[in-house]
Protein backbone atom coordinates (compact mmCIF):
# COMPACT_ATOMS: atom_id res chain seq x y z
CA UNK A 1 0.00 0.00 0.00
CA UNK A 2 1.26 3.33 -0.93
CA UNK A 3 0.02 6.65 1.17
CA UNK A 4 0.53 10.27 -0.98
CA UNK A 5 -0.41 13.35 1.22
CA UNK A 6 -1.18 16.44 -0.19
CA UNK A 7 -1.38 19.94 1.61
CA UNK A 8 -3.27 23.41 0.13
CA UNK A 9 -4.46 26.27 1.33
CA UNK A 10 -7.76 26.91 1.03
CA UNK A 11 -7.06 30.92 1.70
CA UNK A 12 -6.26 32.88 4.84
CA UNK A 13 -3.95 31.56 7.95
CA UNK A 14 -2.49 28.36 6.24
CA UNK A 15 -2.20 27.05 9.65
CA UNK A 16 -5.75 27.21 10.29
CA UNK A 17 -7.08 26.32 7.01
CA UNK A 18 -4.71 23.47 5.37
CA UNK A 19 -6.59 21.15 3.89
CA UNK A 20 -5.14 17.79 2.58
CA UNK A 21 -5.42 15.70 0.37
CA UNK A 22 -4.85 11.54 1.12
CA UNK A 23 -4.17 9.41 -1.77
CA UNK A 24 -3.23 5.46 -1.64
CA UNK A 25 -2.83 2.91 -3.99
CA UNK A 26 -4.06 -0.80 -2.96
CA UNK A 27 -3.36 -2.84 -5.64
CA UNK A 28 -3.83 -1.49 -8.76
CA UNK A 29 -6.19 1.14 -8.27
CA UNK A 30 -5.60 4.29 -6.28
CA UNK A 31 -7.97 5.57 -3.98
CA UNK A 32 -8.78 9.01 -2.19
CA UNK A 33 -9.33 8.50 1.52
CA UNK A 34 -11.93 11.10 3.37
CA UNK A 35 -9.55 12.01 6.19
CA UNK A 36 -12.35 14.59 7.98
CA UNK A 37 -15.12 11.89 7.65
CA UNK A 38 -14.19 9.24 9.65
CA UNK A 39 -16.27 6.72 11.92
CA UNK A 40 -15.58 5.61 15.17
CA UNK A 41 -16.53 1.51 15.80
CA UNK A 42 -15.71 2.28 19.35
CA UNK A 43 -18.38 2.15 22.00
CA UNK A 44 -18.21 5.03 24.70
CA UNK A 45 -17.72 3.65 27.72
CA UNK A 46 -19.92 5.96 29.90
CA UNK A 47 -18.49 5.58 33.71
CA UNK A 48 -21.98 6.93 35.30
CA UNK A 49 -24.32 5.17 33.10
CA UNK A 50 -25.18 1.36 30.88
CA UNK A 51 -21.85 0.10 29.79
CA UNK A 52 -21.48 -3.08 27.73
CA UNK A 53 -19.96 -6.03 30.21
CA UNK A 54 -18.58 -9.72 29.24
CA UNK A 55 -18.17 -12.58 31.78
CA UNK A 56 -18.97 -10.85 34.85
CA UNK A 57 -16.56 -8.09 35.44
CA UNK A 58 -17.16 -5.66 37.59
CA UNK A 59 -18.44 -2.35 35.95
CA UNK A 60 -15.55 0.26 35.07
CA UNK A 61 -15.59 3.14 37.15
CA UNK A 62 -13.69 6.25 37.80
CA UNK A 63 -13.54 8.16 41.06
CA UNK A 64 -11.66 10.84 42.27
CA UNK A 65 -8.36 10.96 43.26
CA UNK A 66 -7.92 11.57 47.30
CA UNK A 67 -4.76 11.99 48.62
CA UNK A 68 -4.14 13.79 51.77
CA UNK A 69 -5.73 17.26 51.67
CA UNK A 70 -6.24 17.05 48.13
CA UNK A 71 -9.53 15.78 46.66
CA UNK A 72 -9.71 15.51 42.56
CA UNK A 73 -13.42 16.62 42.29
CA UNK A 74 -14.31 20.57 41.69
CA UNK A 75 -18.08 19.11 42.99
CA UNK A 76 -16.37 18.18 46.56
CA UNK A 77 -14.35 21.41 46.90
CA UNK A 78 -11.13 20.32 44.77
CA UNK A 79 -8.99 22.81 42.60
CA UNK A 80 -9.31 20.18 39.55
CA UNK A 81 -10.97 17.12 38.40
CA UNK A 82 -8.35 14.33 38.51
CA UNK A 83 -10.24 10.70 38.18
CA UNK A 84 -9.04 7.24 38.91
CA UNK A 85 -10.08 4.72 36.43
CA UNK A 86 -10.77 1.12 37.43
CA UNK A 87 -11.52 -1.52 34.35
CA UNK A 88 -10.56 -4.63 32.98
CA UNK A 89 -9.72 -3.90 28.96
CA UNK A 90 -10.97 -7.31 27.95
CA UNK A 91 -14.54 -6.97 29.33
CA UNK A 92 -15.24 -3.25 30.29
CA UNK A 93 -16.17 -2.21 26.08
CA UNK A 94 -14.20 -1.94 22.92
CA UNK A 95 -10.59 -3.22 23.18
CA UNK A 96 -7.78 -4.62 21.31
CA UNK A 97 -5.78 -7.58 22.14
CA UNK A 98 -2.22 -9.02 20.92
CA UNK A 99 -1.45 -13.06 20.91
CA UNK A 100 0.00 -11.87 24.67
CA UNK A 101 -3.43 -12.47 26.21
CA UNK A 102 -2.72 -16.75 25.27
CA UNK A 103 0.86 -17.01 25.56
CA UNK A 104 3.26 -16.75 28.62
CA UNK A 105 5.61 -14.12 26.98
CA UNK A 106 4.45 -10.29 27.09
CA UNK A 107 3.73 -9.12 23.65
CA UNK A 108 2.48 -5.86 24.01
CA UNK A 109 -0.32 -3.60 22.11
CA UNK A 110 2.29 -0.99 22.20
CA UNK A 111 4.63 -2.57 20.37
CA UNK A 112 2.41 -4.19 17.70
CA UNK A 113 -0.22 -1.60 16.40
CA UNK A 114 2.18 0.43 14.40
CA UNK A 115 -0.14 0.80 11.06
CA UNK A 116 -1.12 4.57 10.89
CA UNK A 117 -4.00 3.57 8.30
CA UNK A 118 -5.35 0.09 6.78
CA UNK A 119 -7.05 -1.12 4.10
CA UNK A 120 -10.37 -2.97 5.43
CA UNK A 121 -13.25 -4.44 4.34
CA UNK A 122 -16.81 -4.72 6.61
CA UNK A 123 -18.69 -7.13 5.99
CA UNK A 124 -22.83 -7.92 7.83
CA UNK A 125 -23.46 -11.30 8.50
CA UNK A 126 -25.73 -13.16 10.40
CA UNK A 127 -24.71 -15.94 12.73
CA UNK A 128 -26.66 -19.58 11.96
CA UNK A 129 -27.05 -22.04 15.10
CA UNK A 130 -24.99 -24.84 15.60
CA UNK A 131 -27.77 -27.43 14.96
CA UNK A 132 -28.32 -25.80 11.26
CA UNK A 133 -25.07 -26.59 10.17
CA UNK A 134 -22.11 -28.65 9.97
CA UNK A 135 -19.20 -26.14 11.22
CA UNK A 136 -17.69 -27.14 14.59
CA UNK A 137 -16.50 -25.57 17.15
CA UNK A 138 -13.44 -27.35 20.00
CA UNK A 139 -13.99 -27.96 22.46
CA UNK A 140 -17.65 -27.99 23.07
CA UNK A 141 -20.05 -26.86 20.45
CA UNK A 142 -23.78 -27.32 20.70
CA UNK A 143 -26.83 -26.82 18.68
CA UNK A 144 -28.40 -23.46 20.02
CA UNK A 145 -24.54 -21.95 19.57
CA UNK A 146 -25.11 -18.82 17.53
CA UNK A 147 -22.00 -19.39 14.58
CA UNK A 148 -20.49 -17.68 11.97
CA UNK A 149 -19.50 -19.87 9.56
CA UNK A 150 -17.03 -20.50 6.86
CA UNK A 151 -19.18 -20.58 4.20
CA UNK A 152 -21.40 -17.65 4.18
CA UNK A 153 -18.02 -16.01 4.69
CA UNK A 154 -16.51 -17.58 2.36
CA UNK A 155 -19.81 -16.92 -0.31
CA UNK A 156 -20.21 -13.25 1.29
CA UNK A 157 -16.06 -12.49 0.21
CA UNK A 158 -16.21 -14.10 -2.64
CA UNK A 159 -14.78 -11.14 -5.48
CA UNK A 160 -13.13 -9.24 -2.86
CA UNK A 161 -9.65 -8.73 -3.52
CA UNK A 162 -6.62 -9.99 -0.67
CA UNK A 163 -5.65 -6.38 -0.84
CA UNK A 164 -8.45 -5.46 1.70
CA UNK A 165 -8.15 -8.63 4.23
CA UNK A 166 -5.36 -6.75 5.92
CA UNK A 167 -8.13 -5.74 8.80
CA UNK A 168 -11.85 -7.32 8.24
CA UNK A 169 -14.48 -5.72 10.21
CA UNK A 170 -17.76 -7.90 10.94
CA UNK A 171 -21.27 -6.50 11.91
CA UNK A 172 -23.63 -8.87 12.97
CA UNK A 173 -27.08 -9.18 12.20
CA UNK A 174 -29.57 -7.56 13.29
CA UNK A 175 -27.64 -5.14 14.19
CA UNK A 176 -29.11 -3.19 17.19
CA UNK A 177 -28.14 -0.32 19.02
CA UNK A 178 -28.80 -2.48 22.04
CA UNK A 179 -24.98 -4.11 21.65
CA UNK A 180 -23.58 -0.95 23.05
CA UNK A 181 -24.96 -1.63 26.51
CA UNK A 182 -25.50 -5.18 26.61
CA UNK A 183 -24.30 -7.81 29.65
CA UNK A 184 -23.12 -10.61 28.40
CA UNK A 185 -24.01 -13.77 30.87
CA UNK A 186 -24.67 -17.46 30.67
CA UNK A 187 -28.50 -16.55 29.75
CA UNK A 188 -27.38 -14.01 27.56
CA UNK A 189 -23.96 -15.96 25.20
CA UNK A 190 -23.14 -13.51 22.06
CA UNK A 191 -22.39 -15.43 18.49
CA UNK A 192 -18.48 -16.42 17.85
CA UNK A 193 -16.91 -17.64 14.85
CA UNK A 194 -16.80 -21.87 13.58
CA UNK A 195 -13.06 -23.04 13.93
CA UNK A 196 -13.45 -23.72 9.92
CA UNK A 197 -14.70 -20.09 9.80
CA UNK A 198 -11.55 -18.76 11.56
CA UNK A 199 -9.39 -21.08 9.48
CA UNK A 200 -10.89 -19.33 6.72
CA UNK A 201 -9.97 -15.91 7.89
CA UNK A 202 -6.33 -17.35 7.92
CA UNK A 203 -6.70 -18.64 4.96
CA UNK A 204 -7.19 -15.18 3.29
CA UNK A 205 -4.62 -13.40 5.46
CA UNK A 206 -6.52 -10.74 7.56
CA UNK A 207 -4.43 -9.86 10.33
CA UNK A 208 -6.44 -7.54 12.12
CA UNK A 209 -9.70 -8.85 12.95
CA UNK A 210 -12.38 -6.09 14.39
CA UNK A 211 -15.97 -7.82 15.69
CA UNK A 212 -19.01 -6.16 17.75
CA UNK A 213 -19.15 -9.07 20.26
CA UNK A 214 -16.89 -9.64 23.26
CA UNK A 215 -14.91 -12.65 22.13
CA UNK A 216 -14.22 -14.70 18.89
CA UNK A 217 -14.74 -17.82 21.17
CA UNK A 218 -17.51 -19.20 22.68
CA UNK A 219 -18.34 -17.57 26.51
CA UNK A 220 -17.79 -20.49 27.66
CA UNK A 221 -15.61 -22.82 26.11
CA UNK A 222 -13.29 -24.56 29.56
CA UNK A 223 -10.45 -22.49 28.72
CA UNK A 224 -9.67 -24.28 25.32
CA UNK A 225 -9.74 -20.95 23.03
CA UNK A 226 -9.69 -22.21 19.96
CA UNK A 227 -10.15 -19.67 17.88
CA UNK A 228 -8.02 -17.00 19.85
CA UNK A 229 -5.10 -20.06 19.16
CA UNK A 230 -6.20 -20.73 15.61
CA UNK A 231 -5.90 -16.69 14.53
CA UNK A 232 -2.65 -16.34 16.41
CA UNK A 233 -1.32 -20.29 15.29
CA UNK A 234 -0.60 -21.39 18.74
CA UNK A 235 -1.56 -25.15 19.69
CA UNK A 236 -4.28 -25.78 21.46
CA UNK A 237 -3.29 -27.01 24.91
CA UNK A 238 -0.25 -24.27 24.85
CA UNK A 239 1.07 -21.30 26.15
CA UNK A 240 4.53 -21.33 24.63
CA UNK A 241 5.25 -18.23 21.94
CA UNK A 242 7.29 -20.23 18.95
CA UNK A 243 8.58 -19.09 16.14
CA UNK A 244 5.74 -19.75 14.07
CA UNK A 245 3.41 -17.80 15.97
CA UNK A 246 1.75 -15.04 14.20
CA UNK A 247 2.86 -12.18 16.72
CA UNK A 248 1.80 -8.87 14.71
CA UNK A 249 -1.67 -9.96 14.53
CA UNK A 250 -4.49 -8.49 16.46
CA UNK A 251 -8.17 -9.20 17.27
CA UNK A 252 -10.47 -5.99 18.15
CA UNK A 253 -13.70 -6.92 20.24
CA UNK A 254 -17.09 -5.27 21.48
CA UNK A 255 -16.94 -3.06 18.37
CA UNK A 256 -20.66 -1.24 17.26
CA UNK A 257 -20.81 -0.24 13.79
CA UNK A 258 -24.06 1.88 13.13
CA UNK A 259 -26.83 0.93 10.57
CA UNK A 260 -25.40 3.42 8.20
CA UNK A 261 -22.66 2.31 7.49
CA UNK A 262 -22.30 0.20 4.50
CA UNK A 263 -20.59 -2.69 4.46
CA UNK A 264 -17.90 -2.58 1.35
CA UNK A 265 -14.03 -0.99 1.34
CA UNK A 266 -12.53 1.44 3.87
CA UNK A 267 -9.36 2.48 5.66
CA UNK A 268 -9.40 1.85 9.24
CA UNK A 269 -7.18 3.27 11.76
CA UNK A 270 -6.99 1.06 15.06
CA UNK A 271 -6.54 4.10 18.31
CA UNK A 272 -5.49 2.63 21.60
CA UNK A 273 -3.06 4.19 24.59
CA UNK A 274 0.87 3.28 24.42
CA UNK A 275 -0.09 0.38 27.14
CA UNK A 276 2.66 -1.85 27.89
CA UNK A 277 0.20 -5.06 28.23
CA UNK A 278 -1.72 -7.89 26.22
CA UNK A 279 -4.62 -5.41 25.67
CA UNK A 280 -5.97 -2.14 26.30
CA UNK A 281 -8.74 -0.17 25.20
CA UNK A 282 -9.30 1.22 21.68
CA UNK A 283 -11.01 3.86 19.19
CA UNK A 284 -11.23 2.05 15.68
CA UNK A 285 -11.78 4.89 13.07
CA UNK A 286 -12.95 3.54 9.39
CA UNK A 287 -12.69 6.12 6.69
CA UNK A 288 -14.86 6.17 3.39
CA UNK A 289 -12.74 5.63 -0.07
CA UNK A 290 -13.56 6.90 -3.60
CA UNK A 291 -11.21 5.44 -6.63
CA UNK A 292 -9.52 8.41 -7.74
Amino acid sequence: MCLDYVGRSQGGSTLNRLHVDLNVTIGQSRYQVGITHGRSLAIPLNFNGNQANHFGAEKACALPLSAGDFIGDTKQGGSCNVAQIQFTPHCNGTHTETIGHIVNDPVHIADVLSDALMPAYLLSIEPKLGGNTNETYIPNGESGDQLICRTDLSESLDGVENDWFKALIIRTQPNEATKQSCVYSADNQPPFFSNEAMAYLVEQGVEHLLVDFPSVDKMYDQGVMSNHRLFWNVAIGSSQLTPSAKTHKTITEMIYVDNGVSDGRYMVSIQSPAFMSDAAPSRPIIYPISVV
